[in-house]
């Protein structure tokens, strides 16, 4: 006989501990929904109240738990894909930072199920309990309004702030560290105002912030105008409202720092001294141009060794380019594409090896994710969960390990100048200009939107206002 019953997933955070919010949400969402089937994950909190709901109301429980000895990391995820296939509607009451939770939120949507997500606040601790270190995230949620007369169900609470930043951040498809920076400038606004919610505040209120970022933070121009943007998209994609007109702020002062340039022999001593992949890594700054970033972003498919040719892709500006790849790296990026597949092997036969890909590639190419042509050039030596999904995969370096190495290796190297990762880029372009390539060529290979940004490198060559002989050098 089939069977009939809607399958309703139930789950959530470990600490939801609210059954009377549970059962009125419950009691209203599954009210002339005919025979259900409860589907649980098994675990504290939300699960196991979701349970309890259904012994109460004789409902069937099909409970989904992990297999931690066959997946290890990856049995939650994988319990996750299991459990939301096939339900009828899913429904989390969420904490708003459970990675899990928000990994079997994510899979629910992209399997098609109807979601409903409750938000609520982490209980408060038992009396006589030490209060725990203050959070870095202002807690700016709103009252609930009172429940209504007729002794309807309570309404969810309403997302804080910071949570709704994020949402908003990533239906545009913002990068996660844009993301990060943003909710970081909010969470430092709402705090300089003694923790008043932005709904009240307005362009004086920005106008002093940003004022004293320049004036008491001394932050440089770049970073002043990153916490204006940020401000800018809570008012106008958040919180749906024009700050009003900001005028009066106090800019910080803009510098153009010249640009370190190193010379061949100083690029060959400071590569000897760093061993590879992060060898390899430089050796891309200054054979090809690349960003510290785009180094670390590079996929297999994007090293074409027969053209001798990279493809940089959502570069700075969200712009693709081509650029050269030195015959010299030849020899070291055949053994570190070797390295890529190995260590990709290794984690598909550990049930893993799905690289993040964009949200919309990952729709239209499902199983691209677990291909080699994916993967990172540069994996991590390491697992990481993904921070949206919840996911756990193996991403690429981070970039603060490569800028410790560049720094290590400057000084082993003896250099006086205050060279970075970001110094083998300008030496790449200062050596095109040297060897009399045209600039146009060079700000194409750069990837800069405008040739007067490639007319920094002119310095070096002595060109323009510069180009004088000294007096004292004269016969």
């Amino acid at each position: 006989m089939t069977d009939t019953r809607s399958r309703v997933l139930i789950a959530g955070s470990r600490t939801f501990a609210d059954y009377p919010l549970l059962c009125a949400t419950l009691d209203r969402l599954l009210a002339g929904r005919g025979p259900v089937a409860v589907v649980s994950g098994g675990a504290g909190g939300a699960d196991r109240l979701g349970e309890r709901y259904a012994a109460a109301r004789g409902l069937a429980v099909e409970r989904y738990v992990p297999d931690w000895d066959a997946h290890g990391r990856a049995a939650g995820p994988i319990r996750n894909r299991e459990m939301v296939a096939g339900c009828a509607l899913a429904v989390f009451f969420w904490d708003g930072q459970s990675p899990g939770t928000a990994d079997a939120i994510a899979r629910a949507r992209k399997a098609g199920v109807p979601v409903e997500v409750v938000r609520y606040a982490d209980p408060a601790p038992p009396p006589g309990t030490p209060a725990p270190p203050a959070r870095a995230v202002p807690q700016a949620t709103p009252v609930a309004p009172p429940a209504p007369p007729t002794g309807g169900p309570p309404p969810p609470p309403a997302p804080r702030l910071l949570d709704r930043v994020r949402d908003a951040l990533r239906v545009r498809h913002y990068a996660i560290r844009t993301e990060r920076a943003y909710t970081d400038w909010v969470r430092r606004f709402v705090l300089y105002h003694d923790k008043r919610h932005p709904d009240g505040m307005g362009a004086a209120e920005v106008t002093a912030f940003l004022t004293h970022l320049a004036v008491e933070g001394e932050v440089s121009a770049s970073t002043q105008n990153q916490a204006f943007s940020a401000l800018l998209f809570l008012y106008r994609h958040v919180l749906g409202a024009e700050p009003g007109k900001i005028a009066g702020v106090v800019r910080a002062a803009r510098r153009r720092a010249e640009p370190v340039v190193l010379t061949r022999p100083e690029v060959t001593a400071v590569l000897r001294k760093m061993p590879d992949p992060y060898r390899l890594m430089c050796e891309l700054m200054f054979g090809s141009g690349l960003r510290l970033m785009e180094v670390l972003r590079l996929r297999v498919k994007d090293i074409d060794l027969d053209r001798a040719e990279i493809t940089v892709r959502m570069g700075k500006g969200g712009k693709d380019r081509r650029t050269v790849l030195a015959e010299a790296v030849r020899p070291r990026m055949l053994l570190q594409l070797d390295e890529v597949r190995r260590v990709h092997e290794l984690d598909l036969a550990a049930g893993r090896g799905r690289v993040w890909l964009p949200e919309a590639l990952a729709r239209k190419l499902p199983g691209a994710a677990a291909e080699y042509k994916w993967q990172w050039v540069f994996p991590s030596g390491r697992l990481s969960i993904d921070p949206r999904s919840g996911e756990e995969r193996r991403h690429h370096a981070h970039e603060s390990s490569l800028s410790r190495a560049v720094t290590g290796a400057v000084a082993a190297a003896g250099l006086s100048k205050r060279a970075t990762s970001h110094a083998f880029r300008h030496s790449f372009a200062t050596h095109l200009l040297e060897a009399k390539y045209d600039i146009r060529v060079i700000q194409e290979l750069l990837g800069h939107a405008n040739v007067e940004t490639t007319m920094i490198y002119t310095h070096v060559l002595n060109k323009g206002g510069r180009g004088v002989q000294s007096p004292l050098d004269a016969e």
